[in-house]
């Protein structure tokens, strides 16, 4: 794991945001052998913690430099938010809509005496059960923040490093700095293509991923009927000049669907089911 910039500040004594890069690691099919690798922001502001993908900063940068309102999500990446100090997480999931999922999920740690040293750190092992997975987590109590990436929090220092068992998720701190003012991301976390996020709970929101299953292509559907057949229309890369032609599309949809079925939180998976 590779360090780059890491600044120690006197922690939140000011309303500045401390932010934190952590490179994200992650199978979206356990079965692949090859991880992906994304960027992921945790700004730990005064009063809360923001967590979610670094493209999401660069492209409202780049919407604020042009003048644009592009919006960009990737459902495979965890986005959410807490307030400072709690184990209260309001995750955001983008389906037809963008939607937000209030959950207290404490993370109950096993503080181990081993060390070991990275750079110029020495990080203490902590150990967890949490979402159904086997944790490990490296921390440095140098720091004195109890944060870290996604939902685990709760140290007595900052979270360095943290996988699980099966080597399917892994964060790894590579960056810090420090910005001038809270960081206002309610154009494009909270938000949605100038939509809100509509507060719905846990089992609503399987409920709407399986609605989403049994039909993925649904609106593509719609789209398609209210065209009239003018125009150029496709979907996956395909021509559709028919409706049935979404029969084998939809097909492949939802076995993509089966495939990518490997969330952080494992026993929140959606057991999905051929009709």
């Amino acid at each position: 794991m590779k360090y780059l910039i890491l600044f120690l500040f006197p922690f939140l004594l000011s309303a500045q945001t401390h932010r934190f890069i952590y490179e994200y690691q992650f199978k979206s099919d356990s079965l692949a052998k090859e991880l992906i690798k994304e960027n992921m922001i945790l700004d730990i502001n005064p009063e809360d913690v923001k967590f979610y993908p670094y493209f999401f900063a660069e492209n409202d940068s780049i919407n604020k430099l042009k003048n644009n309102n592009n919006s960009s999500w990737d459902d495979a990446l965890p986005v959410l938010t807490r307030s400072l100090n709690t184990n209260k997480n309001i995750s955001y999931v983008l389906l037809n809509d963008l939607f937000s999922i209030q959950t207290e999920d404490p993370v109950n740690w096993k503080l181990s005496t081993e060390i070991k040293k990275v750079a110029n750190y020495n990080l203490q092992k902590a150990t967890t059960t949490f979402g159904g997975r086997n944790w490990t987590a490296w921390f440095n109590t140098d720091i004195n923040l109890n944060e870290g990436p996604y939902k685990f929090r709760g140290l007595p220092g900052l979270i360095f490093e943290i996988a699980d068992d099966r080597n399917n998720f892994s964060f790894s701190l590579v960056k810090s700095y420090q910005l001038k003012s809270t960081y206002n991301t309610s154009e494009f976390l909270e938000s949605f293509a100038g939509k809100k996020a509509i507060p719905i709970s846990e089992k609503i929101l399987r409920k709407k991923q399986l609605e989403l299953f049994n039909d993925p292509l649904q609106d593509f559907k719609e789209m398609f009927k209210n065209s009239n057949g003018e125009g150029t229309f496709s979907v996956m890369g395909v021509k559709i000049k028919s409706l049935d032609q979404f029969k084998e599309l939809t097909t492949m949809t939802q076995e993509r669907m089966r495939k990518d079925n490997n969330p952080i939180e494992l026993d929140k998976a959606i057991h999905y089911t051929k009709k």
